[in-house]
C-alpha cells in the first residue's frame, strides 16, 4: 500500500457537503428497503416503474426506442403465452441469446410466470452447453437466431421436450416476428395473440424465489450456477441506485453481457428504479464507444475487467473529454491506470465497486475516491498463501488483521445478509467457513483478499489462486500485471506462473500485448521491474501476443497461457527469458529452452 492511497479524515471531510445533499435520498430509499413486502419481486418492480414512467424510454438498442409500457407490454404477452404452455412457479427456463432488447424482455416475461431464468454465457457450445442447462434441470429454453446453430448440436443431450424450445429471429421482432427456425418455435409469432395485462400469479412470486442463475467462469471445472433470488434484486433495486443518484433522464450506456450479474443488476436494476434508459449492445467496440456515447448522449457507463484499459489504448483525440458521461460504474479499474483514465477522459464520478453474484458482502465507491472498491463493514481474516489456508489462534478462531495488511475477506452469514449459494449443495457447503470467531457461526468465504485503506475504505488485493510460489515467495499476479501496465508501449498484459523443471514453485511469465504499431522496449521495462518489484516477483518468461484472449467480463483467460507456458514447440509468437545473471531478456529459442528443462542455467 502507498501513501497515497491511504484515506484519512480530512479526506472524507471534503465530500461531507455533497454528501449532505443526498442524505434524503438515502432516507428514502432507506424506508422503502424496510417497507418492502414478501412479495416484492424483480417483475413487481418492473412494473410499479412502468407505471410511474409509461413513455419514459425503457432501452435504446442500435435505431431502436422501446418505451416501459411497450417493453410491459411485450412481456406480458410472452408470459401469458409461456404460462398456457405450462411454465411457472418452480421451474427453470434457459436464455441463450445476445445482448438485444429481446433478451431483457424474455427475461422479464420468463420471471412474471414465477419461473427462474438460468442465464447462459453465449460463449458456451458443446459440453459446457450441455452442463450448464441440465445442471438447473432446464425445463425449455429461449434461443437467439444468432446462437441456434449452437443449440442444435447439443439438443439431443438436453434434459428437456425437444418439441418445445423457443426461438427468438435476429431482426427487430416487436415489428415483426420473422421466419420460423427449424426446430423451434417461434416464441414472438406464438404470442402475438395473447393479452398484454399484467398476469395476477405474479403478485405471488416470494422475495425468496428464485429469479436467475448465474454461472462462475468454470476456470477450475465446470461452471456451478450461483442463485439470485428475488430478494437480492429487489433489495438492491432502490438502495444501488443512492449511491448512482440516477433519475428518469439518464440514460446507462451497457456495453457489458447480460448474463454476467455486474450487467444485469445493478447496472440495469439501477436504471430500472429510476425510470431511466438503458443503451444495450450486443458487444463492447473501444473504437466505437464514444460514438455510441455521443448518439445517446450517455451519462453513465458500466465497465468490468479490462474494459477501461481497452479505452485508454485508443488513440489520443482532442475530444477524449468532450462528452456527456456524468459517472461511471463497475469493477477492475486498477489502481495502475485509475488517474490516468480520469485524467484523460474526465469523466467526474468513478463509482468502483466491489460484489460477488453469490457474495454477502459488496462495497461501493460512494465518496469518489481514488483506487478503492469503496467504503463498508468488512471482515478481513490472516491468510497463509504458502500453506493455503486461514490463520487460526490458540482457541481455532480466526484472526482479524490490521489497517493496511491484507487479508481474506469473509462475510458473516446472517438473516439480513444471506448466503444463497448454488444449486449444488456440496459446493454451496464448501463456500461456507464455520465456527469462526465463535462456536456455531458461519461465514462465507469469498476467496478474495482485500486490505483497509483508512476510514472505512478497502482496497482489491488479489483472488486466491492468482498468487504462485517462486524462490520460497509468494507472488501476487496483480501487483506484477499493475507494474507491467504501467509502462506506455503496453496495452495488456496477464502474468501466471510457469513450471521449470527440478526448480520449487513457479518461474513468473508474462504474456504482454504492445501498443499498436509499437515494439515493446526491453531495456525499459526490466529497469521499470527492478526498481518497482521484489528480485522474485520479476518474470522470468516474456510471451508477446498481438491479442490475450478474454472472458465474457473482460478478464484475461490465463488457463491456456499456462498450459502452453514457454513451450517453443507449441508457441508461435515470440519468447524471451531472463538468464540467471544476465542484465537483460533474450529470445527464447528451443536450444536454450532445452537448457533451461534441463537445469543448465541455476535459476
Amino acid at each position: 500500500m502507498v501513501e497515497n492511497d491511504i484515506i484519512k479524515p480530512m479526506d472524507v471531510v471534503k465530500r461531507l457537503p455533497k454528501i449532505v445533499e443526498r442524505v434524503p435520498a438515502i432516507v428514502r430509499a432507506i424506508k422503502a428497503s424496510r417497507s418492502a413486502t414478501d412479495n416484492d419481486s424483480m417483475p413487481s418492480c418492473f412494473e410499479l416503474t412502468t407505471a410511474r414512467y409509461p413513455g419514459n424510454i425503457a432501452i435504446y438498442y442500435e435505431d431502436q426506442k422501446i418505451t416501459y409500457l411497450e417493453f410491459n407490454r411485450k412481456a406480458n404477452q410472452i408470459a401469458h403465452y409461456l404460462q398456457s404452455e405450462g411454465i411457472g412457479k418452480g421451474d427453470v427456463v434457459g436464455l441463450y441469446m445476445q445482448d438485444r432488447p429481446e433478451f431483457l424482455i424474455s427475461l422479464v416475461a420468463i420471471a412474471k410466470t414465477g419461473a427462474a431464468t438460468a442465464l447462459i454465457n453465449t460463449a458456451q457450445t458443446g459440453n459446457v452447453l450441455i452442463h450448464s442447462l441440465n445442471l438447473v434441470d432446464a425445463k425449455t429454453c429461449v434461443v437467439g437466431e444468432e446462437l441456434s446453430d449452437s443449440f442444435l448440436e447439443v439438443q439431443a443431450d438436453l434434459n428437456m421436450a425437444k418439441n418445445r424450445v423457443y426461438s427468438v429471429a435476429d431482426r427487430d421482432v416487436m415489428v415483426n416476428p420473422g421466419k420460423n427456425i427449424k426446430g423451434f418455435t417461434n416464441l414472438y409469432k406464438e404470442c402475438q395473440d395473447q393479452p398484454n395485462s399484467n398476469l395476477t400469479v405474479t403478485s405471488s412470486i416470494k422475495r425468496e424465489d428464485h429469479f436467475v442463475y448465474i454461472y462462475t467462469s468454470g476456470t477450475t471445472g465446470m461452471p456451478k450456477a450461483t442463485i439470485t433470488d428475488h430478494n437480492r434484486y429487489a433489495s438492491a433495486f432502490g438502495m444501488i441506485n443512492v449511491v448512482m443518484n440516477l433519475d428518469q433522464n439518464d440514460i446507462f450506456y451497457l456495453p457489458l453481457p447480460l448474463f454476467h450479474a455486474t450487467g444485469l443488476v445493478p447496472c440495469w436494476g439501477s436504471t430500472l428504479a429510476a425510470g431511466a434508459a438503458v443503451v444495450v449492445r450486443r458487444k463492447f467496440s473501444a473504437s466505437e464507444f464514444w460514438d455510441d456515447i455521443e448518439k445517446y448522449q450517455a451519462t453513465i457507463f458500466g465497465y468490468v475487467g479490462e474494459l477501461c484499459r481497452y479505452l485508454l489504448n485508443q488513440p489520443k483525440s482532442p475530444t477524449d473529454n468532450q462528452h456527456t458521461l456524468k459517472k461511471m460504474f463497475g469493477n477492475g479499474l486498477r489502481p495502475g491506470i485509475w488517474k490516468e483514465f480520469k485524467e484523460r477522459f474526465q469523466v467526474p464520478n468513478i463509482i468502483e465497486f466491489y460484489g460477488a453474484s453469490e457474495g454477502n458482502t459488496a462495497f461501493m465507491n460512494f465518496l469518489n475516491m481514488e483506487n478503492t472498491v469503496g467504503m463498508g463493514k468488512a471482515t478481513l481474516v490472516r491468510y497463509d498463501k504458502e500453506a493455503e489456508q486461514v490463520v487460526r489462534d490458540a482457541n481455532g478462531h480466526l484472526i482479524k488483521v490490521e489497517l493496511g495488511e491484507p487479508g481474506l475477506l469473509i462475510g458473516e452469514i446472517t438473516p439480513k445478509t444471506p448466503f444463497v449459494g448454488y444449486t449444488q449443495k456440496d459446493k454451496t457447503e464448501s463456500a461456507i467457513m464455520r465456527d469462526v470467531f465463535k462456536k456455531g457461526d458461519a461465514w462465507f468465504n469469498t476467496g478474495d483478499m482485500l486490505r483497509g485503506i483508512g476510514c472505512a475504505h478497502y482496497q482489491f488485493v488479489d483472488r486466491l489462486g492468482d498468487t504462485f510460489r517462486w524462490k520460497g515467495e509468494n507472488v501476487s499476479t496483480t501487483q506484477v500485471e499493475n507494474v507491467i501496465a504501467t509502462l506506455p508501449d503496453v496495452a495488456g498484459c496477464a502474468v501466471y506462473g510457469a513450471e521449470i523443471p527440478n526448480t520449487n514453485g513457479k518461474a513468473g511469465m508474462a504474456t504482454i500485448t504492445p501498443q499498436e504499431n509499437t515494439e515493446l522496449d526491453f531495456e525499459k521495462l526490466l529497469s521499470c521491474l527492478k526498481s518497482e518489484l521484489p528480485p522474485y516477483a520479476i518474470p522470468v518468461f516474456l510471451r508477446i501476443k498481438t491479442e490475450i484472449d478474454v472472458t465474457g467480463t473482460f478478464k484475461y483467460k490465463k488457463a491456456d497461457l499456462k498450459k502452453e507456458g514457454y513451450n517453443t514447440s507449441m508457441i508461435s509468437e515470440k519468447l524471451y527469458v531472463l538468464i540467471p545473471g544476465e542484465k537483460s531478456y533474450q529470445l527464447l529459442t528451443p536450444e536454450i529452452e532445452k537448457g533451461v528443462n534441463e537445469g543448465a542455467y541455476r535459476f
